[in-house]
């Protein structure tokens, strides 16, 4: 799957020294309002990161969420000075990786920041294919996703271009479970390594959100005992781990989803085939990512309520007022609500 280009503006890479001369200027950068004195900074391409470092690191790390805005597409982002700054100061940096967020690397290396540690999420996850592995080999990524050797890394200047995008990966490993709880593990270590005053501290609160994870896996295999091997249809590959994870088969076809990533037009035969299943009531949901949404998805989404069949919306952001344990919980409910 190819994610969107990310948009960078080429002035905001070069506008640190203008800061504030824009400090009137709205900024996509939302900085945690709890941070304890010398608390440590952490800068998350997204909220969804960028909520899982404040569960770990509490009132003693400074959280900067570089898109935060649930109506903003994560695909079409555009740098800002503050974005820069922030970066620039980042004791630890967590980004998506596979091709999801680019900009992070972009911006860092732009920043001249050669000492933050920078957490892979895609990498760190084991869910990615090795490096020259078809994707769709098993062989190519561990069942692991502890398994994280080398996962983190110092950012240097060789890694400005970002990562290469993987062809045939999904990157949305937010939606993955284990994936999150091996991420929040090094997050742990990691800030624990920068102010070891204070490892305890995250250690305990990184053993507290594993625990949440737990439970949210205990209701994804109850999902599973119940509904295994049950038919859904999706419009972008965004909550497919979670849904995989529930035993649920995804039935839509690659040309559908793919066109729909992508911003390009679904072929004529393929939208009268993703139209079809839910005709047929050939699936019991439709997965609907919410923040990316056009006439083709539309008319899918139309069919399936017409067929009486549960449409549930997916974000690739966390929404207002919630945090990633509380949004997880609402999105697996939704799921089991949608198959009774």
């Amino acid at each position: 799957m190819k994610s969107r280009p990310v948009l960078v503006a080429t002035g905001a890479l070069a506008a640190i020294a203008l800061l504030s001369a824009c400090s009137s200027t709205p900024s996509s950068t939302s900085p945690s309002a709890s941070a304890g004195a010398g608390a440590l900074s952490v800068v998350a391409s997204t909220n969804v990161y960028g909520s899982i470092a404040q569960a770990i690191g509490g009132e003693d790390v400074q959280v900067t969420s570089i898109i935060d805005d649930p109506a903003q597409d994560p695909h079409e982002y555009e740098a800002t000075a503050r974005d820069q700054l922030a970066l620039s100061e980042a004791t630890v940096v967590i980004e998506n990786g596979g091709g999801y967020d680019p900009f992070v690397d972009s911006m860092l290396s732009s920043a001249g920041n050669t000492g933050a540690v920078v957490l892979n999420a895609a990498e760190i996850s084991g869910l990615m294919p090795t490096e020259g592995a078809d994707a769709g080999d098993d062989a190519s990524h561990t069942d692991d996703p502890s398994h994280t050797e080398d996962a983190d890394h110092t950012h240097g200047a060789d890694d400005g271009d970002g990562h290469d995008h993987v062809e045939g990966f999904n990157e949305h490993v937010w939606y993955s479970f284990p994936a999150m709880d091996a991420l929040a593990k090094q997050l742990a270590q990691a800030l624990s390594d920068a102010d070891p005053a204070d490892a305890a501290t995250f250690q305990a609160n990184y053993e507290t959100f594993s625990g949440q994870l737990a439970t949210l896996t205990t209701s994804v295999e109850d999902i599973k005992a119940k509904h295994s091997g049950e038919g859904v249809a999706i419009t972008e590959p965004v909550p497919l781990y979670l849904l995989e994870a529930a035993g649920l088969v995804n039935k839509t076809p690659e040309e559908f989803s793919e066109a729909i990533e992508e911003g390009t037009d679904v072929p004529p035969l393929v939208l009268q085939e993703t139209i079809q299943l839910m005709t047929d009531k050939a699936v019991a949901m439709l997965a609907y990512n919410e923040q990316t949404v056009g006439g083709e998805t539309q008319q899918v989404a139309d069919a399936a309520t017409v067929a009486g069949i549960p449409v549930v919306g997916f974000t690739e952001t966390l929404p207002d007022g919630d945090d990633y344990v509380s949004w997880m919980t609402a999105n697996v409910k939704a799921v089991a609500d949608a198959l009774r």
